[in-house]
């Protein structure tokens, strides 16, 4: 590609000096150039910089401006430089694009991605899915190809990712498996990402087409929420009693409870580490990449024979002292291979400290090996460790999947200063005074709580603006973590973007209770079904017959009338037809948040947002 620079070409090369001129002043020198190569794990001797450095600068002195770049570029393209070059700055700007974050970016901006997620994610699926009959058409994928993103377009690999995530999430009747149209894949990835979204995936930015088409940014994001829910699902005290184990002095399991998973997961870390004897680690970054903590980790948690189904594993520590780092990370990860995960990062990764993969590299060694004792103290009130309820799961998994920062792990621990309460209120259209009424974090060390008390009286008085019921409750109700009142005011969210999306669909007018079930019944009379509802607390609702026949009615033929159980239903017969509705309402197109039992057990609020989004989603017919 020699001759003139074209002007996208010219774009392209600012957009990569702009990467690497740290500074920005207007030149590139041999730190900043050093940086880059070591950032993305090319360590470079100095004196290498300083050879590309003189062979790239032609005015002698010592730095190259953005012309010299620009003249040297013809040059370097057919040269091994320029490939390496260009590498390089892949490498680096797909860490720097995607970073740490599930921020998904919108259209019409540049997107690169992450070659090493992709790398990581591909080996990952091709363990995961290895033995599922339907996904042999695209498995094994190879990880040094972009084969991932063409893989996930019919929608079945993201289906089965979710499934394993979180089991029972989508009904397996459900996916189109055979003799796939450009329909039934739309079907298909409509059930993926509204699967997604009810787990807790903020997916408010990627479409169906987005899937099909295999847009790398946005199918790694989504791919890395769901691997981690997954990854993370154990790592919560309510489910692993041996993580009270990392108790320390003077702290109660409440405190313990607080911990985010990654918070959790650094804790297990370092205790495993001070019994080696070695010293603490602070991140998955930065103090992870010479891979010696990891080698006593491995160590430590490595099972030693006295389980009877786990034989002793050795670990090797010879490669401890190895000299080069990218070596040591080698033989680190053949030892953690030794224990069946060496999973998501490869020695580059280690070395250059990649957060993400990091992470669940370390996320697996919990679940594969926690080597965790549940303490026998007296002194432990174990009756603390309720683990969520499906309400409480629900309303989470809605918040997060609305892309609330920070993350919701808690759910009252983590509105105790109600800064994801108000922007809950922003999404329902209430305007926020982030300006003048709200104290972000971080907080002063002094009057800490007053500054968070004062966020829950301002989002109260929101509500109460906002026309919500909240008789008896107070700012002080949110900041104490009261799970009954924090529930009314998270309730009364969730109902009231409900409605907001039906009122947006019905030019405007108001949308009660009662016009959901008159049009329920209307859509249900008209398309010649039997069923009808008188209320959401309609004892018929259990058998999800209404539920089917609306789906139908909305699409006719979606519904296989063979799958349905009819007559005189035993619990698990009702069970079976509310999974198959659940999973068909999110199918054609309707983003429910309710699980099955909800509809077995007929809980109210949940009933009245299952036919309120297939209500939504039948507007959206005309």
């Amino acid at each position: 590609m020699s001759g003139k620079i074209t002007k996208e070409d010219m774009e392209e090369m600012r957009e990569i000096f702009g990467k690497i001129d740290l500074d920005n002043d207007g030149h590139i020198c041999d730190y900043e150039l050093h940086e880059l190569l070591k950032d993305t794990g090319f360590s470079v001797p100095g004196y290498k910089v300083r050879e590309i450095i003189q062979k790239l600068d032609r005015n002698n002195d010592n730095k190259i401006s953005f012309e010299e770049f620009l003249s040297i570029v013809q040059d370097l393209r057919g040269s091994e430089v320029a490939k390496t070059f260009r590498k390089v700055i892949n490498r680096k700007e797909g860490i720097l694009a995607i970073g740490g974050t599930s921020e998904l970016s919108s259209e019409g901006t540049q997107h690169s991605f992450s070659e090493e997620e992709r790398y990581a994610f591909v080996n990952w699926i091709n363990t995961a899915l290895e033995k599922d009959p339907d996904c042999q058409h695209v498995l094994p994928m190879d990880p040094n190809t972009d084969s991932l993103f063409t893989s996930v377009g019919d929608g079945i690999v993201l289906c089965k990712m979710i499934n394993l995530s979180v089991p029972d999430t989508i009904d397996e009747r459900t996916i189109n498996k055979k003799k796939l149209t450009p329909f039934t894949i739309q079907e298909n990835l409509n059930l993926a990402l509204n699967s997604a979204s009810a787990i807790g995936c903020h997916v408010v930015n990627i479409g169906a087409l987005d899937l099909k088409e295999g847009k790398p940014h946005l199918v790694l994001g989504l791919l890395w929420q769901i691997i981690k829910i997954g990854l993370f699902a154990d790592i919560e005290l309510s489910r692993n009693e041996a993580l009270a184990a990392l108790l320390r002095d003077g702290e109660t399991l409440e405190d313990l409870m607080k911990l985010s998973p990654e918070e959790l997961l650094l804790r297990w870390a370092n205790f495993h580490l001070e019994n080696a004897g070695w010293q603490k680690i602070n991140n998955f970054s930065s103090d992870i990449k010479d891979s010696k903590a990891y080698f006593h980790l491995l160590n430590q948690i490595s099972p030693k024979g006295t389980e009877e189904d786990q034989p002793r594993i050795d670990i090797n520590m010879a490669g401890f002292s190895e000299k080069d780092d990218m070596k040591r990370a080698e033989a680190m990860l053949q030892q953690a291979d030794r224990l069946g995960c060496r999973q998501f990062v490869t020695p580059a990764d280690v070395v250059s400290g990649n957060p993400k993969l990091n992470l669940a590299f370390v996320a697996n060694l919990f679940n594969k090996y926690p080597a965790l004792t549940k303490p026998e103290n007296e002194d432990i009130d174990w009756g603390l460790l309720e683990g969520e309820t499906r309400e409480e799961r629900t309303f989470r998994n809605w918040m997060n999947s609305l892309g609330v920062n920070p993350h919701v792990n808690h759910l009252y621990g983590d509105l105790q200063d109600a800064i994801v309460i108000l922007q809950l209120f922003e999404k329902i259209k209430v305007l926020v005074d982030w300006n003048n009424k709200v104290n972000m974090p971080p907080y002063p060390k002094l009057g800490t709580n007053m500054k968070k008390l004062e966020n829950c009286n301002y989002a109260v008085d929101l509500g109460k603006g906002a026309k919500f019921s909240l008789v008896g409750i107070g700012g002080q109700d949110l900041n104490d973590g009261n799970p009954t009142l924090t529930l009314a005011v998270v309730w009364q969210l969730m109902r009231r973007y409900t409605l907001n999306v039906l009122e947006e669909l019905g030019d405007g007018e108001k949308v009660n209770d009662d016009i959901i079930v008159k049009w329920v019944n209307k859509t249900l009379a008209e398309a010649g079904k039997s069923t009808k509802i008188s209320s959401f607390k309609d004892k018929e609702i259990s058998s999800s017959l209404a539920v089917l026949e609306l789906i139908d009615a909305i699409q006719p033929g979606s519904i296989n009338e063979e799958l349905i159980k009819t007559g005189s239903l035993s619990e698990d017969d009702k069970l079976e037809n509310a999974k198959y509705a659940v999973s068909m309402a999110r199918k054609i197109g309707a983003r429910v948040y309710a699980l099955p039992e909800d509809l077995v057990e007929v809980k109210p609020k949940m009933v009245m947002t299952v036919f309120a989004c297939l209500m939504g989603r039948g507007m959206k017919r005309v």
